[in-house]
């Protein structure tokens, strides 16, 4: 049995279809149960003692409010850092394996070549280094843990910069995005496929070790270009039927409290070696989000 914390998130949400429709056995819970809180954690344990054992817990949760995280120091550690040492504790107390997300900012963007996983971290706002801390709380508190990094993800459910742009596009002659930040968009979908492909192939025995995975899209890109792509694509499947002129700016022109990686990218090899699969490209994917979800 599966625990899925924060499962109302976007990626919450999008596992829990993914595990119903592979056919996963799961439980999801949210704000119900409180990962600041070991008392919280443990109670829901007790809860589900008479029924069937967690093998595993899926931690979604997190503050993720990058701006407003500056200001909010000690809600962003409890959530970020705290919150996913007392899951993973828990997680050893059950004899559970744990799988956490977590995200590129714990780099800081200074990069020219693809981040591997052994990179050397270096978090450059209150977000970053407390989902870095949190990683490394994880596994002082369990050594059974996986930790997927991801960037630049969108789906169905919640705010995200493609929802964003389609309204804007949507509402306005000219839209304005960044040019000078590089990354790789990640649909929830995919992201989700692959945690499912992780824990089917750890529990049908295959040898995958612990430790820290990345995986986004494959391609690398800037969000002016992916802007520009949500445009072209959005056109042709006729949700957007306006035209509107999609102009590079840079970071300089939208000033916020925390500078924002310049550069995002993620090496994947390790996951692709790991679990055999091939990962779509950006585009690809973002086609299929487009026709499933926006059609």
């Amino acid at each position: 049995m599966i625990w899925l914390i924060g499962n109302r998130g976007m990626l919450g949400k999008e596992l829990s279809l993914v595990f119903e429709h592979r056919g996963l056995a799961y439980i999801g819970t949210d704000r119900d149960t409180d990962i600041t809180d070991p008392a919280s954690l443990s109670s829901f344990v007790v809860q589900h003692a008479d029924k069937t054992p967690f093998t595993w817990i899926i931690n979604c949760a997190a503050y993720t409010a990058v701006d407003k995280a500056e200001d909010d120091f000690d809600l962003c550690r409890r959530l970020n850092t705290d919150g996913p040492a007392n899951v993973a504790k828990t997680a050893e107390n059950i004899g559970a394996k744990l799988l956490h997300i977590s995200t590129d900012y714990v780099f800081n963007g200074k990069g020219t070549l693809p981040y591997r996983e052994d990179d050397p971290t270096d978090p450059i706002g209150i977000y970053g280094l407390t989902k870095r801390d949190g990683e490394t709380k994880v596994f002082e508190n369990n050594i059974a843990s996986y930790i997927i990094r991801t960037a630049w993800l969108y789906g169905k459910y919640g705010n995200n910069f493609v929802h964003t742009m389609l309204r804007l596009m949507k509402d306005r002659g000219t839209v304005s995005v960044v040019n000078d930040q590089r990354g790789s968009p990640t649909w929830a979908n995919d992201l989700s496929n692959t945690i499912t492909d992780l824990i089917i192939a750890v529990d049908s025995g295959k040898t995958l070790p612990f430790g820290v995975y990345h995986f986004t899209n494959e391609g690398d890109i800037t969000w002016f270009e992916f802007a520009r792509e949500i445009y072209v694509q959005g056109r042709k499947l006729g949700i957007l039927t306006k035209d509107c002129e999609i102009k590079p700016c840079t970071s300089a022109d939208f000033p916020a409290k925390v500078t924002r990686p310049s550069y995002s990218v993620l090496d994947k090899g390790k996951i692709k070696s790991a679990l055999g699969i091939t990962i779509p490209e950006w585009n690809t994917s973002l086609g299929k989000f487009l026709t499933i979800c926006e059609n």
